[in-house]
């Protein structure tokens, strides 16, 4: 692919290079760049994590006026 191309179409080929995981090159002065999409690094498992709406069940309010002094030791 050459820059004109890229410029011409590139949110759809980004689209593409994040749907389908499928690095896309690109010819300038002879040498070639490469768009992948970044993975997280191995180890980096927070990076992994999938985030999940609605955990809280019940009022979230309810969660700021807990008291557990009574269940604290020293």
């Amino acid at each position: 692919m050459t820059p004109t191309q890229l410029r011409a179409d590139i949110y759809h080929i980004l689209d593409e290079v994040l749907a389908t995981g499928m690095p896309v090159e690109i010819e300038r002065h002879g040498k070639i760049l490469r768009i992948v999409r970044a993975e997280p690094p191995p180890g980096d498992r927070l990076g992994a994590l999938v985030r999940r709406d609605g955990v809280v069940r019940g009022d979230p309010e309810e969660l700021v006026h807990l008291d557990w002094t009574s269940e604290w030791r020293p």
